[in-house]
């Protein structure tokens, strides 16, 4: 059987201060202050890949099924499941005290519809609902799936770990439809969001559910016992770096997400901090094209920057290090199995100026304005941003950076409109290694127009390809067709990969129990 993750072996400070301060009331509470890496916009997981949307999912939502340290699959919310010996009808049942923030039970029914539309929006659920007959209701403990064929990550898809999550939401709300934003946080997981305590730009509150029932196993990424061991989670959201340092330092927060390269040797200096890589995979950095509007809908244009693009200047620039920033001229996960630099040498050659004038003159550039969208709170993409409009400014183009928040940017880069009207050329983000490793999980170099990712590129030929990676049936020949996926990447360009780094987390002394894992999870944590 394939399985999916086994390819893996000043004014501002005084606000932000007075964010950090608990109330008397709440003095005996066991209080954990978060920084996160952006700022919650978005509370609906399914609707955006953004990561903080992901990482509140994971606060408040949980999944039938989940992915160990060892990139096996594991029951999470079902107790029990089986497989027809036709590989064709797979049965789950629920474990026991499964319940929703609103005290209701959960039910088969409120599963089927989560995954019925989680699968309209992420892209291996698209391809696990190409291959299912039904879903059906035995009780209200027990489902079935009924599949057209065998589909043998079928598991793999319900544990999938990063974004989309196939998280469980209520029936009533999960039958929102898919292309619209829940802003109901019920769920059943381990910790509930207050939502009368959100302030957006500001603060996230969550409280400790005392309802959950955690599995007995020991915590491994997303699986396993989800122990809730503080009583309340404050994110605390601090763009200023420089501010969010000084809180971790002065003891104001407990925990900061994600470091900027520049202050990494600043809080690693403090004996009370604790700077550590929990993301042993990295991440990979990108630039994503916008495929509806001139001029990057031209394939040329696109071909263009990978001749213009230099890695080393983008992984220094958001690594800091060279010890943290690595070329990868992949669209796989370097360091995993099916990584590659079949296609590459555009990308991997002699950076080619010439060469890339050449094409953006075959292309037919007229001077059309391209705007990248940034993101000044998030140094991966503001340093990805500022790189691309020196590089295209030395092209000849006519490019500009509109800054904002990220928070901004997430909401932006849904505008299918022409940048007059509030549209986009360019934006730049990042994908933990677990999102990248293979054609099912890869969701930036899917072609299927208004189903793909943000950008809408549509590709036959790269559908075909996935579709025969989806069809092997051994080690190599899953190798050979994930190569052919890379090689049809490298002419269309999706995304033009700008490396991989690795970027740390830090949290004081006083906490203990941090998983090790791609996503920063809260649950197990205890503060002395």
């Amino acid at each position: 059987m394939k399985h999916l993750f086994r390819y893996v072996v000043g004014v501002a400070a005084t606000i932000v201060v007075a964010a950090l301060l608990v109330p008397d009331v709440m003095a005996q509470q066991k209080v954990l202050k978060f920084i996160p890496q952006a700022d919650l916009r978005i509370l609906d997981p399914i609707a955006t890949t953004a990561y903080i949307t992901r990482n509140h999912g994971y606060m408040v939502y949980d999944t039938l099924f989940a992915i160990d340290a060892k990139f096996q699959v594991k029951p999470q919310m079902v107790g029990k499941w089986e497989l027809s010996k036709d590989k064709l009808t797979y049965t789950f049942t629920l474990r026991d005290g499964l319940k929703f923030h609103d005290g209701q039970p959960v039910r088969s029914a409120d599963c089927i519809a989560s995954i019925d539309r989680w699968a309209k929006r992420d892209a291996l659920g698209q391809k696990l609902g190409e291959a299912t007959e039904a879903w059906s209701a035995v009780n209200d403990t027990t489902f079935k799936l009924k599949l057209k064929k065998p589909f043998p990550l079928t598991l793999d898809a319900l544990a999938k770990p990063s974004s989309n999550v196939p998280f469980i939401m209520p029936e009533r709300i999960a039958k929102t439809d898919a292309f619209k934003n829940i802003e109901d946080p019920t769920g059943s997981g381990p910790f509930k969001m207050v939502k009368e305590e959100w302030v957006p730009g500001s603060k996230v509150v969550y409280v400790k559910n005392k309802d959950y029932v955690p599995r007995k196993e020991a915590p491994s990424w997303a699986s396993g016992g989800k122990v809730v061991k503080v009583d309340r989670v404050e994110w605390i959201y601090i763009p200023d770096s420089a501010t969010a340092a000084a809180a971790l330092n002065a003891g104001e927060a407990d925990w900061w997400e994600q470091l900027p390269p520049d202050l990494i040797s600043v809080l690693a200096k403090n004996k009370d901090i604790t700077v550590k890589n929990i993301d042993l995979l990295g991440s990979m950095g990108m630039i994503r094209f916008n495929f509806l509007h001139p001029p990057f809908n031209n394939e040329k244009m696109r071909q263009a920057l990978l001749y213009a693009v230099n890695q080393q200047e983008y992984v220094i620039g958001i690594a800091g290090d060279p010890k943290s920033g690595f070329p990868c001229y992949s669209y796989f996960t370097c360091g995993t199995p099916l990584s590659s630099e079949v296609g590459a040498e555009p990308l991997k050659g002699k950076r080619d100026f010439e060469k890339a004038k050449q094409l953006i003159k075959e292309a037919g550039y007229k001077g059309e304005k391209i705007v990248i969208i940034d993101a000044t709170d998030q140094p991966i993409v503001h340093s990805q941003s500022l790189l691309t409009l020196e590089m295209l400014k030395k092209l000849g183009l006519n490019a500009e950076v509109q800054a904002g928040d990220w928070g901004t940017l997430i909401t932006r880069r849904a505008v299918k409109e022409p940048i007059e009207k509030g549209g986009w050329s360019i934006f730049h983000t990042w994908l933990v290694g677990a999102d990248m490793v293979n054609p099912a999980v890869n969701f930036p170099i899917r072609g299927t127009g208004e189903k793909a990712w943000f950008g809408w590129p549509s590709d036959p030929k790269m559908e075909e390809l996935r579709e025969a990676w989806f069809n092997a049936t051994d080690a190599a020949s899953s190798k050979k067709a994930a190569d052919a996926v890379q090689r049809r990447a490298f002419e269309f360009v999706p995304i033009v990969p700008t490396g991989r780094f690795i970027l740390p987390t830090a949290y004081r002394s006083n906490i203990s129990g941090v998983i090790i894992a791609p996503i920063n999870l809260l649950w197990n944590v205890e503060k002395k």
